[in-house]
């Protein structure tokens, strides 16, 4: 790759070193991949229109990826396939499943992490990139009231996209999000794959994911049917992991806008879709997320700087207090989630 390239993609080092879990979490080990929470800066070149119509859940296209580590760039080849029906029909680009050769990744900050997902806007439009960085925040929100989550590692993307006989580039906001299988294996569980009723699943844990979807608007959720979640089997326990924020209240991006999910409800209005549990179980929960409430607001604020339109986050925050707003009335809370529950 040529100096002036290098200089284009990446104008500034990636400081690579191993961080602790931010914002309370316990201390655990991690790859150095998610360890690291700067936006890891890549470049990629391929045809969208072929990621598109092309790849399937058997079948990708080739590419490479370039990245910056340890004072120089690397360029590994990677097999990426499009993820999502949804988007599949309705988004310019589409989320990819990323995979590298075990060979390829070692000796990497890849190293240990052969499949994962990548994570970029939908449309080629002015907020693409603030709807990417406020689903991005809503996984980090679940990693304060959640030990049980998907590490997630910002990137800045530099897409060449060859669809067209002279290449287009893009500049993206995206993230990248732990494999399955590499989350059992923290956790020494097992991803379960078959359907289990929702009132089977740990109590604590399915309340409190309920409380999260609420708090930013997620209805298009099933943990029984495993749709946007997976169940983690651990300590003789089935607990559900939630993904995929972007058609929510949260983020409340144009394109879903009127919307109706495959449970019925609206995405962009926010509705709690948890099922009925003891009185004292949702209390409990309640109070946890009250303890988190400055975390969580330190955490959401940490990110003002990294919008490009200020209203974007200005309305995000609104949506993060107005849930407070209802967590901490009484008469609120009764009506908009206990008594909703199903």
């Amino acid at each position: 790759m040529h100096t002036k390239k290098k200089s284009w993609l990446f104008t500034t080092l990636v400081l690579l070193g191993i961080s602790t879990e931010l914002y309370g979490q316990k201390l655990v080990k991690s790859d150095t991949l998610f360890s690291n929470q700067t936006p890891l800066k890549v470049q990629l070149s391929y045809s969208n229109k072929d990621l598109n119509l092309k790849t399937n859940d058997s079948t990708f296209i080739q590419s490479s990826l370039v990245f910056f580590e340890k004072n120089e760039f690397k360029e590994i080849p990677v097999s990426l396939r499009a993820r999502g029906n949804f988007r599949r029909k309705n988004c310019f680009f589409t989320p990819i499943k990323m995979k590298v050769k075990k060979s390829a990744a070692a000796e990497t900050i890849f190293s240990g992490n052969t499949s994962l997902k990548m994570v970029l806007p939908c449309k080629n439009e002015k907020d693409n990139n603030d709807n990417i960085i406020k689903e991005f925040i809503a996984y980090k929100i679940y990693e304060i009231v959640s030990p049980y989550y998907f590490k997630t590692r910002r990137l800045e993307v530099d897409l060449n996209d060859k669809t067209h006989k002279e290449e287009k580039k893009y500049n993206l906001n995206g993230f990248l999000i732990e494999d399955d299988d590499k989350l059992a294996k923290r956790f020494d569980g097992k991803i379960v794959k078959r359907k289990i009723p929702s009132m089977a699943m740990d109590h604590f844990n399915s309340v409190n994911l309920s409380f999260f979807n609420y708090l930013i608007g997620n209805t298009d959720f099933s943990s029984s049917q495993q749709h946007n979640g997976k169940l983690l089997y651990y300590e003789k326990k089935i607990i559900p992991i939630p993904y995929d924020f972007d058609l929510t209240g949260w983020v409340n991006p144009s394109y879903g806008k009127g919307v109706i999910n495959r449970l019925g409800y609206q995405t962009e209005k926010r509705k709690y879709i948890g099922f009925n549990r003891d009185r004292a179980l949702f209390e409990e929960v309640r109070n946890h997320f009250k303890a988190s409430k400055e975390d969580i607001f330190t955490l959401v604020n940490s990110f003002q700087t990294d919008f490009d339109y200020r209203y974007e986050f200005d309305a995000m925050l609104d949506y993060l207090k107005d849930f407070y707003r209802i967590l901490e009335s009484d008469k609120l809370f009764k009506r908009l989630i206990v008594s909703q529950a199903r």
